[in-house]
């Protein structure tokens, strides 16, 4: 295994880890039922579940 020779800084290994960082995702809103959805996700809305603003499944109330 290799070992480093010398001590990083901490402001060495923290420059390095400035890349990583969260990202917020992007929030689509619906032309049908003006539901605001994650892109390309199927949403719930009233007991219908919706993909590209068209009913793909109902619910099913027993």
């Amino acid at each position: 295994m290799a070992h480093p020779k010398r001590k990083i800084s901490k402001t060495r290994r923290d420059k390095r880890r400035t890349h990583y960082k969260a990202v917020a995702p992007t929030v689509a809103i619906c032309s049908v039922t003006g539901e605001a959805h994650l892109y390309h996700r199927a949403y719930w809305h009233e007991d219908k579940l919706y993909y590209k603003g068209k009913v793909v499944m109902e619910k099913q109330v027993a």
